[in-house]
């Protein structure tokens, strides 16, 4: 659960035992830069018996709800798949309309000295007002105020 204080938004996890994953914590990047858009926030992958965290760093949002919004959209369908990147490339989105359902997989990944550590699932949603209450959500979440 989320306060106006320190907003969260909670994707997955809707079946027993399944995975969930938390975006919460937006904080600046810089606070003693009071006009920088660079900001961080915590995603948390969780379920019965793991635990991930990984810090994505984006510049204002990197316009993850402006895509989630777009995608609602478009709850008509689209062709192939349509991919979203935060600014260091530590979350990814990749879409696909499946007709009754949008599936979005969601990447955390973190670089190595020797490669680079990924985690990934996909969720499920219905097209339209599923997706949309998702993109006001994301959105709300990103443009809260961040945490000193």
């Amino acid at each position: 659960m989320s306060s106006p204080a320190n907003p969260a938004v909670r994707v997955g996890g809707d079946r027993y035992r399944a995975i969930s994953l938390r975006f919460h914590q937006l904080t600046r990047s810089f606070p003693e830069e009071h006009d920088d858009l660079m900001c961080d926030f915590l995603v948390t992958a969780q379920g019965e018996s793991a635990r991930i965290e990984v810090m994505v760093r984006t510049w204002d949002g990197d316009g993850l709800g402006i895509f989630l919004a777009e995608l609602a959209e478009d709850f008509r369908g689209w062709n192939g798949t349509r991919t979203w990147r935060s600014l260091e490339d530590d979350l990814t989105l990749a879409a696909e309309h499946a007709g009754s359902h949008v599936r979005l997989t969601w990447g955390l990944h973190v670089p190595l000295p020797d490669g680079e550590w990924r985690f990934e699932m996909t969720t499920s949603h219905a097209p339209g007002e599923d997706m949309r209450r998702l993109a006001i959500e994301m959105r709300t979440f990103l443009e809260s105020d961040p945490l000193e």
